[in-house]
């Protein structure tokens, strides 16, 4: 896979509007603000593929990247605190109709900030993925914004965290210096080489 081939492909808000699944599917989903877009960004090489924004909640859509053959959908973040109770709605009949929609997922990418114990909504999200199956990879981002000693602490941490226990792997990542990008390739293309 080219990932310098890669091409915006649309947008969409509402369940209604996501198309059928008609290629395999990587995910990247995640709370608000843990670095999702700057990530995309920095695996594809892009400066301005996905919209990065120092606002948290900035993806409202399911976005979809598509690279030889292969569809990248960036989810909404959750967890955004200052959302209205309709863009709540909104946004969880949206998630809902993705995941429900057979759709062929190989891997998600599930980011969780290094810097912090797993949310509430991201504990919600691992045992969603655990319980129904997904394959899916832990991706601690900003890895960068940690010294030494407190990267083996929140290391040793998340290892220990039993959330954690069905993912693929973890992967320390960083979109500033690119670390753990080559990583994630490697777990991309190994799911693309697995059978649906």
């Amino acid at each position: 896979m080219n990932i310098h081939h890669v091409t915006f492909e649309a947008s969409y808000g509402t369940s209604k509007q996501l198309p059928v699944s008609d290629l395999p599917e990587i995910v990247f989903a995640g709370k608000s603000n843990v670095g999702k877009s700057s990530l995309i960004n920095k695996f594809f090489n892009r400066k301005n593929l996905a919209r990065v924004s120092g606002v948290p909640g900035k993806t409202t859509t399911v976005n979809f990247f598509r690279v030889d053959g292969v569809r990248f959908a960036d989810l909404p973040g959750y967890g955004y605190a200052r959302r209205s109770d309709a863009e709540r709605r909104r946004w969880g009949e949206l998630m809902e109709g993705y995941f429900a929609s057979r759709r062929d997922i190989r891997l998600i990418m599930q980011l969780l900030d290094m810097r912090h114990e797993p949310t509430a909504d991201d504990v919600t999200m691992l045992r969603f993925l655990t319980e129904s199956g997904y394959p899916f990879i832990c991706v601690l981002t900003k890895c960068d914004k940690l010294n030494k000693t407190e990267r083996l602490a929140r290391r040793e941490a998340f290892a220990g965290n039993p959330e954690l226990r069905a993912a693929r792997g973890v992967i320390e990542a960083s979109a500033v210096n690119g670390e753990g990008i080559e990583a994630l390739k490697a777990a991309v293309e190994a799911a693309l080489g697995e059978q649906a």
